[in-house]
Formats: C-alpha cells, sequence, structure tokens
C-alpha cells in the first residue's frame, strides 16, 4: 500500500557553505529506495536565505521584505532539487497546497519550497500544513539528531530529547522570538499544526534515521506524538 511522508529539508543540509552534493545523491538514492511509498518534500533556505535577509535587515527593510527574500530561496532550492532528481520528480514549482496535491497524483515525488507569503511563518510550517492536508506523517530533516532542551551546538550540557508530546512542544516553541529566517529545529507555526491536527512528527538529522522510519525500525531522532 502506498503511503505519502511530507519531509522538510533543510537549507542547511542542501547548501551548509557550498552545495553539498554528495549529501543531496545519496539522499536521493534514499528516496529512489523506497518506490511504493510518495514523498513531498519542502526545501528550506538555511544559510544562503539568512545571508540575503541579515543583508535586507541592515538596509532597513521590514521583516515582510525579508521574509519574501526568503521564500525565493526555498524556491531556488525547490528547483534545484527537482533538476537533480529529473524525471522521477515534478517539473512544475507548485504554489499552493492543491498544486501540490494534484501533482502528486502523476509523481511519486513533489518539491516545493515555500507556497506564499504567511505571517511568521518558515517552510517547517509549510510542511506541516502540507501534512495536515494530505493527512500524512511529517520528517523534520534538520542539522541535529533532534530535540534538545537547548541548542546543542552552543550548549554541550543540552539534553536530547527522544519523545515529547505535541503539547510540551509547542510550550517550547512559544518561548522563541520569532524572525524571519530563523534557525530552530521545528517553528511555531508547525507545532501549532502539528498540534491542532496530531500529525506524527519526527525530526533527524540522518538519512539513516529517516530510512529506519520509512520501513518501520528504531532510529535515532524525537519523535512528536501524543
Amino acid at each position: 500500500m502506498e503511503k505519502t511522508w511530507v519531509i522538510s529539508l533543510g537549507g542547511s543540509r542542501i547548501v551548509p557553505e557550498e552545495v553539498d552534493d554528495k549529501f543531496l545523491l545519496n539522499f536521493k538514492k534514499l528516496i529512489e529506495a523506497h518506490p511504493s511509498q510518495k514523498f513531498v518534500i519542502v526545501t528550506g533556505g538555511g544559510s544562503t536565505a539568512r545571508k540575503y535577509i541579515t543583508a535586507l535587515k541592515k538596509l532597513g527593510k521590514r521583516t515582510k521584505a525579508q521574509s519574501k527574500e526568503g521564500i525565493a530561496i526555498t524556491r531556488l532550492h525547490a528547483e534545484f532539487m527537482m533538476s537533480l532528481f529529473g524525471k522521477i520528480a515534478n517539473d512544475k514549482l507548485p504554489l499552493s497546497m492543491k498544486k501540490v496535491k494534484n501533482l502528486l497524483r502523476k509523481n511519486k515525488i513533489v518539491f516545493c519550497g515555500a507556497l506564499r507569503y504567511t505571517n511568521k511563518n518558515t517552510t517547517d510550517g509549510t510542511a506541516a500544513k502540507i501534512a495536515s492536508y494530505l493527512k500524512c506523517p511529517f520528517i523534520n530533516l534538520t542539522n541535529i539528531k533532534g530535540l534538545y532542551t537547548a541548542d546543542p551546538i552552543k550548549n554541550k550540557k543540552a539534553k536530547f530529547i527522544p519523545t515529547i508530546t505535541w503539547e510540551d512542544f509547542e510550550k517550547i516553541t512559544k518561548k522563541i522570538k520569532y524572525e524571519a529566517g530563523q534557525h530552530f529545529v521545528l517553528d511555531q507555526s508547525a507545532a501549532k499544526t502539528i498540534q491542532n491536527k496530531k500529525i506524527t512528527t519526527y525530526i533527524v538529522g540522518s538519512l539513516k534515521a529517516i530510512d529506519n522510519i520509512l520501513k518501520e525500525k528504531k532510529f535515532t531522532g524525537t519523535v512528536i506524538r501524543e
């Protein structure tokens, strides 16, 4: 039986400093290894988007202008991934959830960036909304292995959280002030959506973890559910 998954592919995994072609080819192999499953893959803007956003902020541009620039970068990344995957992916960039669903009928893989400008939202929020719309689970692939009590890169004492409820996760995200291009494992909008719609959500940092999730095996990462 075909199952659909939504994956949020962080921009930090696409372009950490330079385009990570080795990682992306391995990501392609992973997706191709599960031909009986369908995927909507939402690409983030990562550090590339943050560079432009920071410049606009210094130039005195408002948050909306900063966000729109970030949106453009997420779509650039989606088109890049469409090109990398070739015929097995969509050839037109969807700008609405209805279009995503329509493309999924004839494609195993559908890439998209941000669909439209929404106040205080990121591509993680977009991915969560698509998962809600399609009634399917959501995997967030980031550059750390899951959720921690604090930023593990900045705080060596941060503790890993393997399991958390939707409600408790939303409480954590509510404490974080929104900024265009913000860098957190999942934003406030996504947290609210997955709690309201009861979407099983996985936060992982490796392709092996995704492979194990798809195979219903034990994985390293965080699961958010009831």
